[in-house]
């Protein structure tokens, strides 16, 4: 794979993606219960959807890369981020909404352990991996600190 730098539009676009974490993520930690149940649904569900979006980007560094012996497995290993999404939303509906923010936590942390571990085979980009950590950071740390509020039993007034 090149080594080649990320079009400045994909990056501003990334980081303009992190705002539903932050708008959902306040709405679940405010002082009224059902919005906080309605707002971590929405949180779970955005993380369900990007989860997904990131496997599908190594769908599409199999399509536009050579390494034919490794497709197979980057295209099965795409998949896992859409299923974890999956099963965190489900959790979420089935009022295990603190599990299933756990659980998209551990979903955004695999990935890009995965993508890191792909990057030293040269099968992801670095600049792509440099951005996708930046982002992921603040992605698990949002959904962490949520995870911890609603533990012990906090809220955030606003």
């Amino acid at each position: 794979m090149t080594e080649s730098r990320l079009p400045p539009l994909a990056i501003i676009l990334g980081v303009l993606g992190l705002l539903p974490f932050f708008a959902t993520g306040l709405l679940s930690v405010g002082t009224d219960s059902l919005a906080q149940h309605l707002g971590a649904l929405p949180l779970i569900g955005y993380g369900a959807v990007i989860l997904a979006f990131l496997g599908g980007v190594h769908w599409g560094f199999v399509i536009e890369g050579d390494k034919e012996p490794q497709e197979r497995r980057r295209l099965l290993l795409g998949v896992v981020p859409s299923l974890v999404g999956w099963a965190a939303l489900l959790l979420g509906m089935l009022s295990y909404t603190d599990l299933g923010l756990l659980l998209l936590a551990a979903g955004f942390i695999g990935t890009v352990v995965v993508e890191t571990r792909a990057s030293r085979v040269d099968l992801v980009p670095r600049a792509y991996l440099v951005v996708r950590w930046g982002l992921t950071t603040v992605v698990v740390l949002l959904l962490v600190t949520v995870l911890f509020i609603r533990l012990i039993g906090g809220h955030l007034a606003f």
